[in-house]
């Protein structure tokens, strides 16, 4: 075999070998580039679901943190206050909802989401929040609209089912 059929049987063998293997590193790095996004968009609305709680400590009179309404009626002032910080929090599921949400998701990515999900859950069990509802969905996305709707239904059921049993 001369140089030259040498040099052409190499050329063959990167061909062969060379390109998928190129191929197969590249797709890699993507997905893990990807992958590495989708993180950091979960850590970025984290913090900002963090900054939230923030803002309902700065107004624990607004008993938010408890598990149900204030039993003492609010004032003006707290309502407006109450309200805004219901549309922040809105504002910021409709945002992981747009960004993280799919149809159809891997373990990984349902894994994120269902932590967003409990949240939602979490803030549908106050009555005052759920009463609030469809004024905080107006303009908002449709498809999130529904979805967090539905949890609240759901929600609303259980809440009930829990207040009859003894």
């Amino acid at each position: 075999m001369t140089f030259l059929e040498q040099l052409e049987a190499l050329s063959y063998v990167v061909t062969i070998i060379g390109l998928p293997f190129g191929i197969w590193v590249y797709l890699r790095d993507q997905r893990k580039e990807r992958k590495n996004e989708e993180e950091e968009v979960y850590v970025r609305l984290s913090d900002q679901y963090s900054e939230f709680l923030e803002l309902v400590l700065k107004n624990a009179d607004l008993q938010l943190t408890t598990r149900n309404s204030p039993a003492a009626p609010p004032t003006p002032e707290q309502q407006e206050r109450r309200m805004v910080l219901f549309e922040i929090l809105v504002s910021l599921f409709e945002r992981a909802y747009i960004l993280v949400y799919e149809p159809e998701m891997d373990r990984e990515e349902a894994r994120l989401w269902g932590s967003w999900e409990d949240y939602m859950r979490e803030w549908c069990r106050r009555a005052d929040f759920r009463e609030a509802l469809p004024a905080l969905l107006r303009g908002e996305d449709p498809d999130f609209a529904a979805y967090i709707s539905r949890l609240a239904s759901e929600e609303t059921a259980a809440v009930n089912t829990a207040r009859r049993q003894p």
